[in-house]
């Protein structure tokens, strides 16, 4: 894999720590500006929500430049975001810098994605997508107890001075390692938007929607499900949760190399699996010994997924994967947001701390049912692609083959 592919990854451990670090930071921010606990967690939805704006207004903003200079604007936007809120003297700065910092995360990984998988040969790109997403799933498993910890000897403002050196160093490292990307010729936001008239590509992001919504509406609640139902004691939770991110890290690497294999049957697959991961989990949660195995698969096999949702959408957005890649990325996110709040509305109802590992199951089931039945569409190449001898055999219910290759300039 090409060096520059650890630059990107660098960039995405910088963003996943920015997202997740300030979990376990929560209580000190709101005693150190006066606020409520819900008050605080705004710091938390907030940032999700930018995200998902981000992701597709930056995104649209930004189709038409060279991706690798879009790159570094993005991390220097990320690195004023983190330094904002470090400094920040009252909570509505802080919450200004979340949100600055926000705006570039869906871009990044949207552009990135593009340039990533650009790097590679085209047999290779869902694993090189893989590996960007890997800075990501690292900070899953690091981000929490490694923030807290510093956070807790330091002071909170201690994480984000260290993120902020963290992206400075990615800065540099994409300025060095990645190879000049300019975007295809012609390329317009009109005819970005212009993917936005495929079927698949509508499927692709309704996948990502209710994949990742299955997988975080189990997950959001999954202390409560960890203390109240397998009897876990409070302090050993955040290990349980890197149990959880080393699940993770595995399953994006194994994601990507099925998805370079045979995209729509992995995906299928892997779907399959989840709901069955979390229905047994939903089942056996009473156990110790099942709930640790239940909780590491849950982190592999869900986020499995990833490289090769990514992958589709850009594949039958193939003369236009920026903006739909920033959209999936987006997708990600209003999953995320979808699955806490059904599973909220599980709790709320009564149902018990076993019901969000259901609701994620149902999720997930329907995500699985959208796949096939979005698969079985006639496929339609991009009006401007052009011959390639790399091909792919043809996927699971396509009428033609899909051709691999994701961005040619």
């Amino acid at each position: 894999m090409p060096v520059g592919l650890l630059a990107l990854a660098l960039g995405g451990f910088g963003i996943g720590l920015t997202e997740f670090g300030i979990i376990g930071l929560l209580p000190e921010v709101a005693a150190d500006f006066g606020v409520s606990e819900p008050v605080a967690g705004y710091l938390v939805s907030g940032y999700a929500l930018s995200v998902a704006v981000g992701a597709i207004g930056l995104t649209a903003a930004i189709a038409r430049f060279d991706r690798k200079k879009v790159l570094l604007a993005l991390m220097v936007l990320f690195v004023a975001g983190n330094l904002i809120s470090a400094i920040a003297p009252v909570y509505p700065v802080l919450m200004a810098g979340r949100v600055v910092a926000a705006l570039c995360h869906g871009a990044f990984f949207g552009v990135g994605s593009v340039v990533a998988a650009d790097m590679v040969a085209p047999n290779r790109r869902a694993g090189a997508i893989a590996l960007m997403f890997a800075g990501l799933t690292a900070a899953n498993v690091l981000g929490v107890p490694l923030g807290t910890l510093l956070g807790q000897q330091l002071g909170w403002r201690s994480t984000f001075w260290a993120i902020t050196v963290i992206g400075v160093v990615a800065l540099a490292g994409i300025r060095l390692l990645v190879p000049p990307t300019p975007a295809p010729s012609g390329t317009s936001l009109r005819g970005e938007l212009g993917a936005f008239r495929r079927p698949q590509v509508w499927v692709s992001a309704a996948v990502t929607v209710l994949a990742f919504g299955g997988m975080f509406g189990a997950f959001t609640y999954i202390a409560f499900t960890l203390t109240e139902v397998s009897g876990f004691a409070a302090a050993t939770v955040p290990w349980l949760l890197v149990l959880f991110g080393a699940g993770t890290f595995a399953g994006n690497f194994l994601g990507g190399k099925l998805a370079d294999r045979a995209l729509n049957t992995s995906l299928a697959a892997i779907l399959a699996l989840l709901t069955a991961v979390l229905a047994v989990f939903a089942l056996t949660a009473q156990s110790k010994v099942m709930t640790i195995v239940s909780l590491l698969l849950m982190g592999a096999v869900g986020l499995a997924t990833a490289p090769g949702l990514q992958l589709r959408i850009m594949r039958y957005a193939q003369d236009a994967p920026t903006m739909a890649s920033g959209a999936n990325i987006a997708a990600f996110n209003i999953g995320n947001a979808l699955g806490a709040w059904l599973s909220g509305l599980a709790l709320g109802a009564g149902f018990g701390f076993v019901s969000p590992l259901w609701v994620g199951a149902a999720i997930t089931l329907v995500g699985l049912a959208v796949l096939l039945a979005g698969s079985a569409l006639p496929t339609h190449r991009p009006p401007h692609a052009t011959d390639s001898p790399a091909r792919e055999k043809p996927s699971a219910g396509s009428s033609t083959p899909v051709r691999q290759q994701v961005a040619q300039p």
